[in-house]
C-alpha cells in the first residue's frame, strides 16, 4: 500500500495542531498539573522558572513550529514508509 507523502503530512500537521491548542488550553486552565507533566516528559529535568509564557506571541509562535514540525515529520515518514514497502 503506498502512503501519500503530502496527504500524511498535511493529516499530521493538522492533528499536531488540533493537539497543541489543546494543551495549550489545559495550560491556562490546570497549570501545576501541566507543569508536572511537562516536566516528566523532559525526564525530570528541572524548569527554573517554574512559570509558563501564555502570551499570544508565544502561542503563535509554538503552534506555527509544531505544525510545520508535524508536516515534515508526516511527509518524511510516508516517503521512508513508501522506500521501505517497495522492497
Amino acid at each position: 500500500m503506498k502512503n501519500n507523502p503530502t496527504a500524511t503530512a498535511n493529516a499530521l500537521a493538522v492533528t499536531g495542531g488540533i493537539f497543541y491548542i489543546a494543551c495549550r488550553i489545559l495550560v491556562g486552565v490546570f497549570p501545576d498539573l501541566m507543569y508536572t507533566i511537562a516536566q516528566s516528559w523532559f525526564h525530570g529535568i528541572g524548569m527554573a522558572s517554574g512559570s509558563w509564557n501564555l502570551s499570544l506571541e508565544s502561542f503563535f509562535i509554538g503552534l506555527i513550529s509544531f505544525v510545520v514540525f508535524a508536516w515534515v515529520t508526516g511527509y518524511l515518514f510516508a516517503s521512508i514508509y513508501n522506500y521501505f514497502s517497495k522492497r
